[in-house]
């Protein structure tokens, strides 16, 4: 019988290999200050605990008593002594809402037979209710305790977590269908970029914020008109954003940050847990979070500028209403509008939200609707083909403008209602739908010129495009909590559904014309009317996922198995439909040896990516390729160090891939060949080095091959498009000089890395760096934030990236942010 008792303490975390001393230590105290307790002791004691009995916010989780207790006392800075044995297969319902300390034990302390008494040498202890007393009845009155009142509300399994020490990141984040799990307990490295970090960065689009991470990089040309990116060296597609857990509901453009509380990155193929990507990305999973309302009125205009010369102004206006304020309405919306920071390029963005949640007795409803639109005129940035060539030449003038008189005009509506309800103490259910619209017509894709000679003579092509996407998603399921025996269960099982129907033009017209890489062609030739858009697929996406978290040894081993049926029917593929069913699992583990400050853990998860449908490009045009698997291993350790944490995951990825083959007719074709291995290495930092110190970023070690490659010359070398190493690393310093200021810096490495699969045409590393302040103070009685960012402070050119088969991309000049907030 494990007897040896717990004191939970922030202020003085517990060496590894004290943990047992430190233990025994505990069981004295509480014996010796047991015993000694007294009437007037008992009285001294309490009135110490009313002294410190000031509310603050608390937010904890639904699971076990253990880890709930541990956290409530790291959040209040207080003891807490309890014995193994006495939270052993104990469950509680979590807490939300403005507490004292003994409302909040008390509130986590109800129907587990436990009351918190507190002890003449501060802190609190806990001690079994007296015979025929429930915990939510009066103590005893020889214990000498005040009543308790206990106010706000039990959180759902997917309320917000709260910000980490910086307020940078969050401290959990969402995991599919296992819900928002704390950083700490879950098996997988994730991180979760708060509302604060977007606006103290003045991060316009989700690509912004990623650049914080240093296993995300971008595959299309910085300014471009959507963007797509990298995890972990595998693609994903800018329609595979995830909102509030559902695929298929983001704009396929740029998608604003106004709205967002939190940009959720999960590393690693996520089939299992959040279902298919509708494009295949296995790399990982990028969730997005909207705000709702706060409890504090909100009323907050921000003006923007950034060089040349587009100016923006943004609203962000939050109410709730009711004595206890449980609706709640929240308004975001946004206008940029002027010259981009490509010579003659002009950018006119529109985006307006609305979210609306009610807050009842252990259930809530959540409306979010949004329309974003995004005009793109007299420009694009380029990528850059060199196969012809033969190899690399140095990046041009990323200022140039190589396609004057092109267009892009994108238009996206969404909608999504989500409902969550506790039907006892013990089970829960969830249910969301949502819907999206997105419409696009102009030169999207027309940004591509194919260098010919060393002095950058071109041939550039414009492609006119026109078509549209609808999505309909939804997700439903059971959340359950229950103990057998010593191990307590977090049981979900959920069913997904994602369809998509997409048109295209029936002729995506193209042109040719002369260019030159470095003093590129003023007038160039334009592509012809596109023919009719037609309906071009019509996917079925469908799964059944079980998933069970075990919790044994006091929350000190956590074990999460599950399984997910996928079923993938596309309609409209090509040379025949695909109706399939496959099966992805996972299993993760995290092992606390020492304590809540240290996680080892390690998982196996399989990802499900539907079939490429190939593109014009290609021989096999229309085609569209065989659904395949992913496969991922990881082990790694998470350690905090007073309020600063750290992650260090090692990992494998296993992905079949694609190749573009010469088949001697005028255009290659498309073809699934042989595998790539990504395996790896990534350090995540995060919070608070000092009171005015803050830090955030990492590094990456990628070492992507490609093995059993059809054409048998590919074997053992690199994968194209992953660099080896990979670098992010920002701070933010609070001046002693000024109160308010805020200086801050980022560096963003990234490796050399091949273009083609042959390994013939590589582009350098580059390094960028970044410079920002921001100064807070109040003017006529109203709080202001002043912010300043330059980005790519050098001015360098310099190709950042890899897309489709073998297209260098362009980075970005040197931008200039400048904004004012007002909160009136």
């Amino acid at each position: 019988m494990n007897t040896a008792a717990t004191t939970a303490s922030p202020s003085f975390p517990q060496r590894p290999g004290l943990r047992p001393i430190a233990q025994a230590v505990s069981v004295a105290l509480c014996s010796l200050a047991l015993c000694s307790i007294s009437p007037t002791a008992l009285a001294q004691a309490s009135s110490a605990a009313q002294a410190g009995s000031a509310r603050q916010q608390y937010n904890i989780p639904a699971g076990p008593l253990a880890a709930a207790l541990r956290s409530l006392a790291s959040s209040a800075n207080v003891l807490l002594s309890f014995t193994a044995e006495q939270t052993q297969a104990k469950t509680t319902a979590g807490i939300k809402g403005q507490y004292s300390v003994q409302d909040a034990l008390a509130a986590l302390l109800t129907d587990t037979g436990l009351q918190a008494v507190p002890i003449e040498q501060g802190g609190f202890v806990l001690r079994p209710l007296p015979a025929g007393l429930s915990s939510q009845a009066k103590p005893a009155k020889d214990l000498a305790l005040p009543a308790v009142t206990v106010t706000g509300h039990a959180p759902l399994a997917n309320d917000t977590p709260d910000s980490y020490a910086g307020g940078q990141v969050a401290r959990g984040a969402r995991l599919g269908i296992l819900g928002n799990v704390d950083i700490m307990d879950a098996p997988f490295n994730v991180t979760a970029y708060t509302a604060q970090t977007i606006a103290d960065q003045q991060s316009t689009t989700v690509g912004d914020v990623l650049r914080n991470d240093p296993s995300v990089r971008f595959t299309t040309s910085d300014g471009h008109n959507s963007e797509n990116m990298t995890i972990r060296g595998f693609d994903i597609n800018s329609s595979e954003l995830a909102f509030n857990g559902l695929y298929g509901l983001m704009p396929g453009t740029h998608v604003p940050t106004e709205f967002l509380e939190r940009v959720e990155v999960f590393k690693g193929p996520a089939a299992m847990l959040s279902g298919m990507a509708p494009s295949g990305a296995v790399g990982g999973v990028i969730n997005l979070v909207p705000k709702r309302a706060t409890d504090a009125p909100l009323t907050r205009l921000t003006s923007s500028y950034i060089s040349s010369s587009r100016l923006g102004l943004a609203a962000d206006i939050s109410r709730r209403f009711g004595e206890e304020k449980r609706l709640g309405v929240r308004f975001n919306g946004s206008a940029n509008n002027g010259k981009t920071e490509l010579e003659g390029q002009k950018k006119d963005e529109n985006f307006s939200t609305v979210a609306v949640d009610y807050r009842g007795d252990h259930w809530k409803l959540e409306f979010d609707a949004y329309d974003v639109k995004q005009d793109q005129s007299n420009g694009s940035p380029l990528m850059v083909y060199f196969g012809t060539l033969g190899h690399v030449l140095k990046a041009p003038d990323a200022s140039k403008n190589a396609l004057q008189g092109t267009y892009a005009k994108q238009r996206t509506e969404g909608a999504m209602l989500r409902g969550e309800i506790d039907l006892n103490r013990q089970l829960s259910a969830y249910a969301s739908i949502g819907q999206a619209r997105y419409n696009y017509e102009g030169y999207i894709n027309g940004t591509r010129t194919i260098v010919l000679a060393d002095d950058g003579r071109s041939t550039g092509t414009t492609y006119n495009q026109a078509g549209y996407t609808r999505s309909i998603s939804a997700e439903t399921g059971l959340r359950g909590n229950f103990a057998t025996g010593s191990v307590a269960h977090r049981v979900v099982a959920s069913y997904s559904s994602l369809q998509t129907t997409s048109g295209a033009a029936s002729v995506a017209t193209s042109a040719n014309y002369t260019t030159n890489l470095y003093n590129p062609n003023s007038n160039p030739v334009l592509a012809g009317a596109h023919g009719a858009v037609v309906r071009s697929a019509d996917n079925a996406y469908t799964g059944l996922a079980l998933s069970d978290t075990l919790s044994m040894l006091d929350d000190e081993l956590l074990l999460t198995l599950g399984a997910r049926n996928q079923h993938v029917r596309q309609k409209m593929a090509s040379p025949r439909a695909y109706d399939e069913t496959a099966i992805t699992p996972l299993a993760g583990v995290v092992f606390k040896p020492w304590g809540p400050d240290v996680s080892l853990y390690a998982n196996y998860i399989e990802g499900l990516s539907p079939g490429v449908t190939v593109g014009t490009t290609y021989a096999n045009s229309g085609e569209t390729l065989a659904p395949y698997k992913t496969r991922q291993a990881e082990t790694g350790v998470k350690w905090a160090v007073g309020d600063f944490t750290n992650t260090v995951s090692l990992f494998r990825i296993l992905k079949p891939s694609t190749v573009s083959i010469s088949n001697g007719s005028a255009l290659p074709t498309l073809a699934l060949d042989g595998e790539q291995v990504n395996r790896g290495v990534e350090w995540n930092i995060f919070g608070k080095l000092s009171t005015q110190t803050r830090i955030l970023g990492g590094a990456a070690y990628t070492q992507g091959k490609q093995v059993r490659a059809a054409t048998a010359s590919n074997n053992g070398k690199k994968a194209p498009g992953v660099p080896e190493w990979t670098a992010n690393l920002g701070g933010e310093w609070d001046t002693p000089y000024l109160s308010g200021l805020t200086l801050d810096t980022r560096l963003i490495y990234t490796d050399s890395q091949y273009l083609d699969a042959a390994n013939t045409l590589q582009i350098p590393s580059w390094t960028r760096w970044d410079l920002g302040a921001r100064y807070s103070t109040r003017i006529a009685g109203k709080a202001v934030v002043l912010r300043a960012n330059i980005e790519n402070v050098t001015d360098r050119n310099y190709w950042s990236g890899r897309f489709n088969e073998g297209y260098a991309t362009l980075g970005a000049p040197r931008t200039y942010k400048l904004s004012a907030t007002v909160d009136f």
